[in-house]
């Protein structure tokens, strides 16, 4: 994989007041944006090219990270306009940057430890998707993987999707009929999110996945974060 998308649109209105003068992806953990957690493991990875969805306080992330020179990488932005995408739309408002090979995606307030070089740069089918067990906040989960590696929206036990995956863009063909009458579809440009076109190629068996049994965190509250930004510090004070 040589391209990657990273949604950091969202609004980050759970994250108050630490998000009213700071994007979520730019709250530091471990002494460092969150954001960079994944510059720093997308290069390692091979990847050369990231395109980083923005919205709230877009100015802050080109401003913050410049043109991505100092980990190896190119950057662009995404601008979303005043109101985030949602996941599908922000992947369909990014598509025309991100070549025609898969890619991969990640959400902006997480944080794993997963070798990102790991997943497959080619899906076998239309997305790959890196699952964790479930977190204390999320304990129905989302999907079931099955031991032929295909996900399900229904069935158990399931686990939680991570904000990981490789994508193809064909995954995007006929999203309009998938997603429906949705109001927000209609508008230009489209805003809904990406489960609905996930669940619709589950049914057809096109998505599989796999499971991360390490460290991650969905970074959605300030106590997460603090939790967080204390295990990454004891974890660089630990002695070898």
């Amino acid at each position: 994989m040589r391209h990657a998308l990273i949604f950091a649109a969202g609004l980050g209105e759970r994250m108050r007041p630490l998000t009213d003068h700071t994007p979520k992806p730019l709250l530091p953990a471990g002494g460092k944006p969150l954001i960079v957690w994944h510059l720093e493991k997308l290069a390692a990875a091979g990847v050369h090219y990231v395109v980083i969805n923005t919205s709230h306080l877009a100015a802050q992330f080109p401003d913050t990270l410049g043109d991505g020179s100092r980990w190896g990488l190119r950057i662009r932005y995404a601008y979303e306009g005043p109101t985030p995408l949602e996941t599908g739309g922000g992947m369909l408002n990014a598509l025309p940057l991100l070549g025609t090979e898969p890619f991969l995606a990640i959400s902006g307030d997480i944080w794993c430890d997963a070798d990102l070089a790991s997943l497959p740069s080619e899906p076998a089918g239309l997305a790959h998707l890196l699952m964790v067990d479930n977190p204390a906040h999320h304990p129905e989960g989302d999907f079931a993987l099955d031991a032929h590696g295909l996900l399900h929206d229904s069935g158990a036990p399931k686990l939680t999707f991570s904000g990981i995956g490789v994508f193809r863009r064909d995954l995007l063909l006929g999203w309009r009929e998938v997603v429906g009458d949705e109001t927000a579809a209609q508008i230009t440009p489209a805003r809904f999110k990406l489960v609905s076109l996930l669940r619709a190629a589950m049914a057809r068996g096109a998505i599989h996945g796999s499971r991360h049994a390490g460290a991650w965190t969905d970074v959605g509250t300030p106590q997460r974060l603090a939790q967080l930004d204390e295990t990454l510090r004891e974890r660089d004070i630990r002695p070898a």
